[in-house]
């Protein structure tokens, strides 16, 4: 059963995401929406019986340098420009 991507609904979805639009974005994005959903139900009609599951589009293979480790920053030298320290840490606004 479709969605109906109608003004109110893209409304709706930018309270949640805490964004202010005007009304002709809103009217836009509402059109945008419900093309990209319309797509995605087409996509759904395809036969991908046969088709492997994968995590990329792309048959690569690990294209990622290898992790080596390096010289440090001597421990002064990274807290240089730091705002607040402690002496040997940085100090943070607690995060809860």
């Amino acid at each position: 059963m479709p969605v109906e991507i109608n003004p109110a609904l893209v409304r709706h979805i930018a309270e949640l995401a805490r964004l202010e639009l005007d009304d002709q974005l809103i009217q836009r994005l509402a059109s945008d929406l419900a093309e990209i959903l319309a797509y995605v139900e087409r996509l759904d009609e395809l036969d991908t019986e046969s088709v492997q599951p994968m995590a990329h589009a792309l048959d690569l293979t690990d294209v990622f340098a290898d992790d080596v480790p390096g010289p440090c920053l001597e421990r002064q030298e990274a807290l240089a420009n730091a705002p607040k320290k402690d002496g040997e840490f940085f100090l943070v606004p607690a995060v809860l």
